[in-house]
């Protein structure tokens, strides 16, 4: 049994699919740093320097606090500010993955449709075509 894992592991698909998660995650933080750090900064200040992260709505009576952290300490709240950048960060990853599939997409049309050169006959044969040639002058 402890062959047959070896076996499993060793296998390129799996080991293809460890290091696309290990670079998927690595890339996720890449995107929420974007998104946190630049996109969302710029979005609020389009909107008079609103901060999305502090939106929330306060689902129990005693939450009277202005930041989310701060509410989350008082009680229960519907943090819509923060999923909304999540939504934002899951659009840009997404984007971002289809441009990467469409480019490796038509990479591989062009490798299609770019022919092959028909390899040469063998000696023999071609010695056979150039007689039957010959013969039907």
């Amino acid at each position: 049994m402890l062959n047959e894992f070896k076996a499993f592991i060793a296998r390129g698909n799996v080991m293809d699919l460890a290091v696309g998660v290990i670079i998927g995650g690595a890339f996720g933080l890449i995107v929420s740093s974007l998104v946190d750090d630049i996109i969302m900064p710029v979005v609020g200040a389009i909107f008079g320097g609103i901060d999305f992260s502090n939106f929330f709505i306060p689902l129990a009576g005693g939450v009277t606090a202005t930041t989310l952290d701060a509410a989350r300490e008082q009680g229960a709240v519907l943090a819509y500010g923060n999923f909304l950048t999540v939504v934002i960060n899951f659009l840009i990853l997404a984007w971002i993955i289809f441009l990467m599939v469409r480019a490796v997409n038509s990479l591989r049309k062009e490798e299609e449709v770019a022919p092959a050169k028909p390899a040469a006959p063998p000696a023999d044969i071609a010695l056979l075509t150039e007689i039957r040639d010959l013969l039907k002058k």
